[in-house]
């Protein structure tokens, strides 16, 4: 199963989908999964449940300052404009980064938790949010061709 996949699988398991996403990237990484999934708890559902920033753009982002941050101010600036390339990417194809947009709902309030749940957005809507990072993830893994300066690492 690909790295893709695997996300998804991980969310329809139970993971938040902050949780799924940072998982399987961060293994790659060198964290070990209960690690990575510790560090990821918060960040579900908006996170925290504030339906903010989707869990799953913040899981990647994770990815993306584990591959190319650190201290410097250099890598900090590497991280920066890949967590913007993604931000960049996510957006087009979803139209916004708040899970409250995304959703239709706000999931911070009883109300908007429980038409989530009416609706099945969890496994209809999230889980393909989940996916979308994942590939969004690959994408930006991918070498740029030749000619073409997007500052995609490869």
């Amino acid at each position: 199963m690909n790295r893709i996949d695997t996300a998804v699988a991980r969310f329809e398991e139970g993971c938040s989908c902050a949780q799924a996403v940072f998982s399987v990237y961060a293994e790659q990484l060198g964290i070990d999964r209960p690690t990575a999934m510790r560090v990821s708890a918060g960040l579900g559902g908006g996170m925290g449940m504030m339906a903010e920033t989707c869990g799953a753009v913040t899981g990647a982002y994770l990815v993306l300052g584990m591959k190319h941050g650190g201290e410097d101010n250099d890598a900090r600036q590497k991280a920066y404009q890949m967590v913007r390339q993604f931000a960049q990417r996510f957006k087009a194809r979803r139209g916004s980064l708040l899970c409250k947009e995304l959703m239709g709902c706000d999931i911070s309030t009883p109300e908007g938790l429980q038409s989530m749940r009416d609706r099945g957005l969890r496994s209809s809507l999230c889980s393909q949010l989940v996916r979308d990072a994942a590939q969004i993830l690959e994408e930006l893994e991918r070498p740029s061709p030749a000619g073409v300066g997007d500052d995609r690492s490869p």
